[in-house]
């Protein structure tokens, strides 16, 4: 059965172009750094935001947790914002992979305040953890962009205490794409920076952790030591770079897509959309009459060949991608005004 997937850009399938990448790679074993097209990924994938050196890793958690254990010592504390990714929805991992205790701070929307993070940052104190790293997250989860002043500010404020950013860029390319801006010029105010290329670029495994030289050996090591070190990787790194050099065009249509969604379902009755949050392929609404059972719309949404995900906190979140189009997005809300005026 052909499902409409609206759950997440991570549902996406390969491309025609990417299964054939697959099939014609040119492989060997990545770990004694022999494998061509995982190298000529890294190479590409470096360039392209502007660092000496990338590293192939198999999931955006992954490359998130190896920048904090290859920049962090054990015991330190990281500064970030409260509802980040690395912080929500990475179960914990920093405590037990990187051994560091996290630091959140509130923010305007997933932009926090320099001065607050200035205010933050611990030095060398008997009773305190030093802080180690301060992480950002561009774009952001709540489908928002990060603006590149807010970046430069806290950028600014790390440097003047010797400390590097990390950044959490798991949808860089959207944020890219929402600014009309190069990659570049986002990752230019980060020491280090992960960017997932499956997700909205459709490639069906792995992201990249770029930054300079000293920093990708140091986590090339550490990734062998959480087992990242894959063998012939070659045949997922061929997809990695049919979504670097074809697909990041097309994340604009996937914006406009889901702002077509946003203005058709804030036509509904009953339906709040937050339509100045819709930056990227990201939609959140919820419906005012509470007694409606969110997974009774999950269900029926189901025998619609329609797949989505349940409210978190009232709220639901659609989201497009490569293989959602604007007759999808009709179906899909048609059926919920069909569900809402049958109730």
């Amino acid at each position: 059965m052909n499902f409409i997937d609206l759950r997440s850009d991570t549902v996406t399938k390969p491309t025609e172009e990417m299964r054939k990448a697959m099939y014609n790679a040119e492989v060997g074993d990545d770990v004694y750094e022999d494998d061509i097209t995982v190298k000529e990924l890294e190479e590409y994938a470096a360039k392209l935001v502007n660092k000496e050196a990338a590293l192939f890793v198999p999931t955006g958690t992954f490359g998130n947790q190896l920048a904090l254990f290859t920049h962090c010592l054990r015991g330190t504390e990281v500064i970030l914002e409260e509802n980040c990714h690395i912080l929500q929805h990475e179960v914990g991992a920093p405590a037990i992979i990187a051994g560091v205790q996290i630091r959140p701070l509130r923010s305007n929307k997933g932009e926090m305040n320099p001065s607050e993070v200035e205010k933050t940052i611990r030095g060398e104190d008997i009773h305190f953890p030093e802080t180690s790293l301060i992480c950002v997250e561009n774009a952001h989860s709540n489908g928002r962009v990060i603006s590149t002043q807010n970046m430069k500010e806290i950028y600014e404020v790390a440097k003047k205490h010797n400390l590097p950013v990390h950044l959490d860029g798991a949808r860089l390319f959207n944020a890219s794409a929402s600014l009309d801006v190069e990659a570049s010029d986002i990752t230019k105010y980060c020491d280090s920076v992960m960017f997932c290329l499956s997700k909205g670029l459709c490639a069906p495994i792995g992201s990249m952790v770029a930054g300079s030289k000293e920093f990708i050996a140091k986590a090339r090591k550490k990734r062998k030591i959480m087992g990242g070190g894959m063998r012939q990787a070659g045949i997922l790194a061929a997809a990695g770079m049919v979504a670097l050099k074809d697909m990041r065009q097309h994340l604009k249509v996937d914006h406009e897509n889901a702002k077509f969604l946003g203005e058709e379902l804030s036509k509904i009755s009953g339906i709040n959309v937050n339509l100045d949050q819709i930056h990227i392929n990201m939609v959140f609404f919820s419906i005012e009459d509470s007694s409606i059972d969110g997974k009774l719309i999950v269900d029926e949404f189901y025998k619609n060949s329609i797949k989505i995900n349940p409210p978190e906190n009232g709220e639901f979140r659609f989201v497009t991608n490569y293989w959602v189009n604007k007759e999808h997005i009709v179906r899909c809300v048609d059926i919920l005004k069909e569900l809402l005026n049958a109730k």
